[in-house]
């Protein structure tokens, strides 16, 4: 413990030479920033909750569980992971009397709801009016609806009036009984039921107490009554029964699916980013401790033992990094506020969610820096308090050359490790490719920082030729590079950092975009594409008058949704998958690679090549699946194909769908023949290449995540390549100035500093470059079969950045330097 202890020196050394230090404060700021931000999301992801909405007058409510868990083994460990549903996970309608047989309850209502179509046009929720008894809808005018009638929530509506609705089992003609405020369409419980396309399930069962009885004891009694009849454990697990704020998961998927989200920003981005942030933060401290090499030699000389000297360098750590880390908590919460509000405004998190800002990820983020500065403190200074008195002042004046023989040995591991890593990543394919491919770009950032040295060594012996030949600056820059290979090294590292996670980042989302547009535009050969408003489906008949239009020769509709495969690693793996009525082929070209459309039917499945080989499923071969409701199926494959991307990684008969998908609706018609005008009354009608350009709305989250996330890292990266460079041009203050005491004028100095910001930038340009190339290449080449596509501009604007902040951030701190007088040697 005494090394931990304070002590004057360092106190001294903080308060009397501060300008030493910023560099190292701002970096561990930083990084407690990042770390800090990240933690908030993943600690919301963990504690998200919602208020209830449509359940809030309703204090007891059971559901199916809307996730699905499974057992996942990790060496001699077992894991539990859970992935939200794509649809709805839905209850046997059996059970809505048996929960009403609970003690304490007053009533059980089975809900039901879904989209109609309505004879003014649009679409109105439907419902069965049993719900009345906790949403509070009452009628304005006219009585409850009985079988066969309706209460209508639209002002058009008349009592008594016959009006005929689009349902998911078909047309169906009703009397309005009644009218309400509220928007909507209010049937009889049975009817509603009868009527929603899976007419032995329910929503949800909502129980209303007794009077005397708490929701407590009701929920408790609930759960025995609907868990004594079932015999499967398994079905058991399904149903939850839920109070208070907890009745909001019963309303669907779409707080898990937030968690998920949040989980996986915070826990897997933010793990990533969090690494970088030390991994940088900690080269930051070891320069700074480096470039005291004479200060500390000068200690070893008058008589400090190596133990004083650990224990100065300890001390001057945490005096920083607590302070540091408390600062750097308020960009992190600024940043996760910004991110949280960004991913709400966009749907991707439900308004009810808000930013959970607990202390715990505070505190991790200043002990993660506090750790972090101490760790790369005490491995810097390591040498200096080992040097014997003797010759601690004759190696202080020049740079070790040589690299120690264990950071040679690991670094040579980690490019071993990274090219191995890469062959595996473009062996494999899908997200396989993609998780092999994300160790490659760590892994390489890991070899330029162990072997930077080394690595700044021979780009200074390449550019010796060409900096000969810009007289005096250019042979001075050359000497420079050669001679202090660390100190290049170290301005390296972030800038290779900055460039590959960008790169990689900004790149795959630019190469699965594009890919996934040639799919869509190769893949639809539909002469017209009806597509339904956003929020509803197409009504059940338009399949049938579109296939009756003239000129009509094939017309197929196609519904969009979700499935969950198993997975070794994580549990599931989710896929995009659309139900088709009829055999595709006359409007869908899906590039069948084995097998064949023609024998699609009930039972049956086509999938992407890419998962097939994931699945390790072929031709003829069962794949287990869970459908959009977590029913497990176990279809038969008869087809692979190649556009999975742009088309949806697996194709099924609509019929297996019914009842099991979120919107029992199809959400797009594909018509081979007829005239467009002709189908305009079904919904906005359009061809492949305008489905293909309208669909790419749809990508934009994804676009905004890869793009946030590369400014994330790689705007970290960059702050801390130029807060690095100023360190080390700052650090040849008395080297510039000697320079201008020999003759140098200080127009030579200055272009000296830019000829070594010219070799380091476009040093790092090139192995950030080839790391991202790297890492991209076996990445998409798994997830999209091509090679990366790289804009050219927008690599450009990189490139220029880093030219742009290598110049800026070595200049402005030289010409401040050689501004003072050469007589302050």
């Amino acid at each position: 413990m005494s090394l931990l202890r304070p002590n004057g020196l360092a106190r001294s050394a903080v308060r009397f030479k501060p300008a030493s230090f910023v560099g190292t404060f701002v970096a561990l700021l930083l990084a407690a920033a990042i770390a800090s931000g990240c933690g908030l999301l993943l600690q919301t992801g963990i504690t998200a909750s919602l208020a209830p909405d449509r359940y809030a007058g309703a204090p007891v409510v059971a559901a199916a569980d809307q996730e699905v868990h499974t057992t996942v083994k990790r060496g001699e460990d077992t894991e539990t992971e859970s992935a939200a549903l794509p649809g709805r996970a839905r209850l046997d309608a059996a059970l809505v009397a048996r929960a009403a047989t609970a003690q304490g309850a007053a009533r059980a209502v089975g809900d039901v709801s879904y989209p109609v179509g309505t004879p003014w046009g649009g679409s109105l929720t439907a419902a069965g009016w049993g719900s009345s008894a906790f949403t509070a809808v009452r009628t304005s005018t006219g009585t409850a609806p009985a079988t066969g009638q309706a209460v209508v929530g639209d002002p058009r509506a008349r009592v008594g009036e016959r009006i005929t609705l689009a349902t998911p089992a078909g047309p169906r003609t009703l009397t309005v009984s009644g009218t309400t405020t509220t928007p909507g369409v209010w049937l009889t419980d049975a009817e509603a039921l009868a009527l929603s396309g899976h007419p032995r399930q329910v929503d949800a069962i909502a129980v209303l107490p007794a009077p005397g009885t708490t929701p407590a004891a009701l929920a408790a009694e609930v759960t025995r009554v609907l868990h004594a009849g079932q015999a499967d454990g398994a079905a058991k697990d399904r149903i939850l029964v839920h109070t208070g704020d907890d009745r909001a998961r019963a309303e669907g998927a779409a707080l898990p699916a937030a968690k998920e989200l949040l989980i996986a920003l915070g826990g897997s981005f933010g793990g990533t980013a969090t690494l970088v942030a030390v991994f940088t933060a900690a080269g930051t401290v070891a320069l700074s401790v480096g470039q005291r090499s004479r200060e500390f030699a000068l200690l070893r000389a008058i008589g400090a033992t190596p133990r004083q000297i650990r224990r100065s360098i300890a001390t001057e750590a945490l005096l920083l990094a607590p302070l540091a880390g408390a600062l750097g908590c308020l960009p992190g919460l600024a940043l996760a506020h910004w991110w949280f509000g960004q991913l709400r405004d966009r749907g991707a998190v439900p308004q009810g969610i808000t930013l959970d800002t607990g202390p715990l990820p505070f505190a991790i983020a200043v002990a993660v820096v506090a750790v972090t500065a101490l760790a790369a403190g005490l491995a810097a200074a390591r040498r200096p308090a080992r040097i014997p008195p003797g010759s601690a002042l004759a190696e202080a004046q020049v740079e070790r050359r040589a690299v120690g023989p264990v950071r040679a040995v690991l670094g040579v591991v980690a490019v071993a490790g990274g090219i191995v890593l890469a062959g595996i990543a473009a062996g494999e394919s899908g997200e396989d490719a993609a998780n092999a491919a994300l160790g490659v770009v760590m892994l390489f950032m890991l070899a330029v920082a162990l072997l930077g040295p080394l690595i700044a060594r021979l780009c200074a012996t390449l550019a010796a030729g060409p900096l000969r030949a810009a007289a005096a600056p250019g042979h001075l820059a050359a000497a420079n590079s050669r001679t202090n290979a660390r100190r290049l090294a170290s301005a390296l590292t972030p800038i290779v950092l900055a460039l590959s996670f960008a790169s990689t980042l900004v790149f795959l989302h630019t190469s699965v975009d594009r890919a996934t547009e040639h799919q869509q535009r190769a893949g639809v050969t539909a002469d017209h594409v009806v597509t339904a408003p956003a929020g509803a489906g197409l009504p059940t008949g338009a399949l049938a008058r579109a296939a009756a239009t003239p000129g009509v020769t094939a017309a197929v509709a196609v519904q969009h949704t979700g499935v969950l495969l198993p997975d070794d690693l994580t549990g599931y793996r989710s896929a995009t998958a659309q139900g088709v009525s009829a055999d595709p082929r006359p409007v869908l070209d899906l590039d069948v690679r084995t097998g064949s459309l023609a024998a699609l039917r009930p039972g049956t499945v086509a999938v992407d090549a890419n998962l097939a080989d994931a699945a390790d499923v072929r031709t003829g071969d069962r794949l287990p699946l869970l459908l959009p409701d977590g029913t497990l199926v176990r279809p038969q494959v008869i087809a692979t194909y190649g556009r999975g991307l742009g088309l949806g990684e697996v194709t099924l008969p609509a019929a297996d769908l019914a009842g099991h998908a979120a919107t029992p609706y199809a959400d797009e018609l594909l018509v081979r023949g007829g005239r467009a005008a002709d189908l305009t009354a079904l919904g906005a009608v359009t061809d492949a290449a305008g489905r293909a350009a309208g669909q790419s709305s749809e990508r934009a989250l994804n676009a905004w995540a890869n793009t946030t996330m590369a400014a994330v890292l790689g705007g970290f990266a960059a702050v801390a390549a130029a807060n690095t460079l100023v360190m080390t041009v700052l650090d040849r203050r008395r080297e510039l100035r000697t320079l201008r005491l020999i003759g140098t004028t200080r127009r030579q100095v200055l272009r000296m500093i830019r000829w070594e910001a010219l070799l380091v930038t476009l040093a790092g340009i090139a192995l950030g470059s080839l790391v991202a190339l790297l890492t991209l290449v076996p990445m998409t080449r798994g997830i999209t079969g091509e090679n990366p596509y790289v804009p050219p501009l927008v690599y450009g604007s990189f490139v220029a950045a880093v030219l742009l902040l290598g110049h800026a951030a070595t200049t402005l701190p030289a010409r401040a330097a050689l501004r003072r007088k050469t007589a302050a040697l």
